[in-house]
C-alpha cells in the first residue's frame, strides 16, 4: 500500500526551477519510496542512483564535469539517494549545478549533520531543502476513515508512525525495536567517531522517561556521569539525526517565567516506547499523559512542516509551576493550547491570562485532536 506523502507536491513544484532539491529524513521514513514516486513522472528521462552502492560512490567522487556528464547521460532528473555517502558531495553537486543547468538534481540524506555540513558552503543559494518525517496522521487518514483512525489512535501512540510499522501487520514489536536500536543509531554513532553507544542509549532512555517535562542538562550530566558539554553535544547530534526535537520556553513579561530549560520530544512515540522497552497498552501505563502530549506535538510539527506553515513553537511555565503545554507564534500572534488525554475541563493559569490577555487558550483532547493535527 502506497500512502502519498504530503510534501510530494511541494517537491514536484520545486523541480526545474534552477535549484538543487535536498530531501532530509531519518532512515526508513520513506525517502526512497517518495523519490521513486516522483521519478514515475519522468519514466524515460530520469536516473536513480543509490549512493550506498560502492560503484555509484566511486563514479561520483572527485570527477570532472565531463565525467559527470557522461555518467548522467541525457537524463534531465538525477536522483542521488543517501548522497552523504559520497566523498566531497558538495563539490560534485556544485559542479553539476554550474555546468548542467538543464539537469535537475534531487538528493536525499539520512542525517542533516552529514549532508548539510558537506553542502552548506558549496551550495549556498543553489538549493531548496525539504524534511520528511515518519507518516503523519494527516497522511494515514487519507486512506482510512475517521472511525478507523479513532480505532487506530491508541496503537499509533504506542507503536508510532514509521511506514514499516504502519503498513505491516506481522512482527510489529520486532520491527519497531529493530528500528529503534539499529537505524536510529547507525548514522549517529559514526558521526564524529562516537564510540560510546552505552552513553547514547542511556541518554535516549533518560530523555524518553522525561517526555512532557522540562529537561535540564545539569541533571542529565549528573545522572549519566558526564560533563554538560558532552550532553549538549549528544543532544545536538540526536536532533540532527531526526530522533528528537526541542521546544524552548516562552518568555515576555514575568520575571518568574522559565527562560533556560527546554522540553524534548521524540519525532516518533513508537521509537520512544521501544527505547524504554514498554509497548504495553495504555490502560497498563503510567505515562499516558506524556505519550499523548508527545504524539500530538510531534504530529502538529509534521502537519506544519508538510504544509509549509512557518510557526515558532514554545511551552510556558513559571517557577511556581504554572504552565501551558504548547504555544505557537506567527506574525506576532500567539495561540496557546493545553493538551490533555483525560476528557474534562482545563485550568488556565491566572498569571498567563493576566500577562497575555489577548491570547486564547484552547484545549486539545481525544474529542477534537484531528482538527489540530490535520
Amino acid at each position: 500500500m502506497i500512502i502519498k506523502r504530503t510534501i510530494q507536491k511541494s517537491i514536484e513544484n520545486g523541480l526545474f526551477k534552477g535549484k538543487i532539491i535536498i530531501l532530509y529524513g531519518a532512515r526508513q521514513v520513506g525517502k526512497t519510496t517518495l523519490v521513486k514516486e516522483i521519478q514515475k513522472n519522468y519514466p524515460d528521462n530520469s536516473i536513480y542512483l543509490n549512493c550506498d552502492e560502492p560503484d555509484i560512490r566511486a563514479a561520483l567522487t572527485d570527477k570532472t564535469s565531463t565525467e559527470l556528464k557522461s555518467f548522467f547521460g541525457h537524463k534531465k532528473l538525477v536522483i542521488l539517494d543517501e548522497a552523504q555517502q559520497v566523498k566531497n558531495i558538495g563539490h560534485t553537486l556544485k559542479l553539476a549545478f554550474d555546468n548542467f543547468p538543464e539537469v535537475q538534481i534531487l538528493a536525499t540524506g539520512s542525517s542533516s549533520f552529514e549532508l548539510s555540513d558537506k553542502i552548506s558552503e558549496p551550495l549556498t543559494g543553489r538549493k531548496i531543502e525539504f524534511f520528511l518525517y515518519p507518516f503523519s496522521f494527516e497522511e494515514v487518514a487519507s486512506v482510512y476513515s475517521d472511525l478507523e483512525m479513532d480505532r487506530f489512535l491508541e496503537k499509533r501512540m504506542i507503536y508510532g508512525m514509521y511506514p514499516e510499522v504502519v503498513v505491516t501487520k506481522d512482527n510489529v514489536d520486532i520491527n519497531l525495536k529493530n528500528l529503534a536500536r539499529s537505524y536510529s543509531y547507525k548514522d549517529v554513532l559514526k558521526y564524529q567517531n562516537i564510540k560510546n553507544p552505552e552513553l547514547l542509549e542511556k541518554l535516549l532512555q533518560a530523555l524518553a522517561l522525561q517526555i512532557g517535562n522540562e529537561v535540564s542538562y545539569n541533571e542529565l550530566s549528573n545522572l549519566l556521569g558526564v560533563d554538560k558539554k558532552t550532553i549538549a553535544s549528544y543532544m545536538q547530534i540526536l536532533e540532527k539525526a531526526f530522533i528528537i526535537f526541542r521546544i524552548g520556553p516562552f518568555s515576555r513579561n514575568l520575571r518568574s517565567e522559565l527562560k533556560r530549560l527546554r522540553k524534548i520530544y521524540f519525532y516518533d512515540t513508537g521509537i520512544r516506547n521501544a527505547l524504554i522497552n514498554n509497548l504495553n497498552p495504555l490502560n497498563l501505563r503510567q505515562d499516558v499523559g506524556g505519550i499523548w502530549e508527545n504524539f500530538i506535538i510531534a504530529e502538529r510539527k509534521k502537519f506544519l512542516n508538510n504544509n509549509g506553515f512557518d510557526r515558532q513553537a514554545y511551552f510556558w511555565r513559571t517557577l511556581q509551576k504554572q504552565e501551558i503545554d504548547y504555544i505557537e507564534e506567527y506574525d506576532g500572534i500567539m495561540s496557546a493550547f493545553e493538551i490533555k488525554w483525560k476528557i474534562g475541563k482545563m485550568h488556565v493559569p491566572k498569571a498567563f491570562s493576566v500577562s497575555y490577555p489577548k491570547t486564547e487558550v484552547k484545549l486539545v483532547n481525544r474529542d477534537n485532536y484531528k482538527s489540530f493535527i490535520g
